[in-house]
């Protein structure tokens, strides 16, 4: 599928602000799932852009507004083709779940079985991840199991958490959007040694466009795979990835500071359209 995507951060400041820095990760990937065909940055005031790879060899934007400015406003113009040729079958038992501390030994994935900044691993958590995988004797099985207990226990719920909610309070609460979602999972995969990573990205569907976030986990002979505890699924072509990390505080679509008042709004907006083949 072909996607143009328009995405639209704007901040609206009470009074002038100056010394502004920002990155911004909202290039789409290019790799064996989809294609970025075209991306197109503006930023007002007008600056400078440069890029670089971060450490997760996501494409980070980064820029500074040195003068005073009452708002700031980031708009990103993306072409994108998706292809999910690869797709694994539900059914498959690629790997033994008996050998998964194997993972641990591999350079790619250790950084995706520790705890982090919104992922916390624990006894209590590995007790449930244990007690919800019973029976389970294969790697890609059990992350499944694992997907179907986040979708079925939790309820979707706008608003009752923000960006910065960890994953522990989102467990208890059993409430949040596709962020608590996948962090909850990304938790329960790493504390029976499933390396798990958060992805950033978008969702396209018949009833609304929005920025989205999934998961996939490693397994071995295998590479990566994507699951969405948000919609009980494998991501399709309907899905844009942007980012990958250890959770979201790796990969938010914006980030910065600045010297000034910090009585501000921010509107985002985001709007993707089909392109007929």
């Amino acid at each position: 599928m072909k996607f143009q995507i328009f995405h639209r951060t704007r901040y609206a400041y009470a009074a002038p602000v100056r010394e502004s820095f920002n990155e911004v990760r909202l290039k789409p990937v290019s790799n064996e799932h989809q294609h970025c065909d075209a991306f197109v940055l503006k930023i007002l005031p007008a600056t400078r852009l440069r890029h670089y790879d971060d450490f997760f060899l996501n494409c980070v934007h980064h820029f500074e507004i040195p003068e005073p400015h009452s708002s700031l406003s980031i708009e990103a113009d993306t072409t994108v083709t998706t292809n999910r040729a690869n797709w694994l079958d539900p059914a498959a038992t690629p790997f033994p779940l008996a050998r998964v501390a194997e993972c641990a030994r591999m350079e790619r994935c250790f950084d995706y079985l520790q705890s982090s900044s919104y992922v916390e691993i624990g006894p209590e958590l590995w007790r449930l991840a244990l007690d919800i995988t019973v029976g389970q004797t294969d790697v890609w099985q059990a992350a499944q199991a694992l997907l179907r207990w986040v979708h079925g226990n939790f309820v979707y719920a706008p608003f009752a958490t923000t960006a910065y909610t960890h994953m522990s309070e989102a467990l208890e609460r059993r409430t949040g959007v596709c962020q608590d979602y996948a962090h909850v999972l990304i938790g329960l995969c790493r504390a029976i040694q499933i390396p798990a990573l958060y992805v950033s990205g978008y969702l396209h569907t018949p009833n609304a466009d929005a920025t989205h976030a999934w998961v996939e986990v490693f397994l071995p002979e295998i590479g990566w795979r994507a699951l969405d505890p948000t919609h009980n699924c494998q991501p399709d072509e309907h899905y844009v990835k942007i980012a990958v990390g250890r959770d979201y505080a790796d990969v938010p679509p914006t980030r910065g500071h600045y010297k000034g008042t910090q009585d501000r709004l921010m509107e985002v907006g985001v709007r993707i359209q089909e392109i007929p083949a």
